[in-house]
């Protein structure tokens, strides 16, 4: 089972595998028929606190890494990714924010190749 990252606005590639959205909210100007997904896991994503807080910021990420893992601890929709793991040979997990190497997406990658 591969979790690979991917910007939902970057062109969708065959290699992708099972494309999930792991954000909250619906990134702006992206249709449905545009982000050609599989999967929209809204409730793996950080809480509307945890994202408010965290505001992207570089110097909060490492904070915002521990508490993300901690929710991700006790959320059953992990589960799901899990089993789409299990069932798909590649699983791209989807997210909306500009920065490739600071957002929640890098986090729950690295979660689930941990567990």
């Amino acid at each position: 089972m591969s979790f690979l990252i991917k910007r939902v606005y970057d062109e969708v590639d065959p290699g992708d595998g099972f494309r999930v959205l792991v954000d909250r909210l619906w990134p702006r100007g992206v249709s449905k028929e545009e982000a050609h997904l599989d999967l929209w896991l809204k409730d793996v994503a950080p809480s509307t606190e945890l994202r408010t807080w965290f505001g992207h910021r570089a110097d909060r990420f490492a904070e915002f890494s521990a508490r993300y893992v901690d929710e991700l601890d006790g959320n059953p929709a992990v589960d799901t990714l899990r089993q789409a793991g299990r069932t798909n040979p590649t699983v791209t997990l989807l997210y909306g924010a500009k920065d490739p190497e600071i957002n929640q997406a890098v986090v729950l990658a690295e979660y689930l190749k941990k567990s």
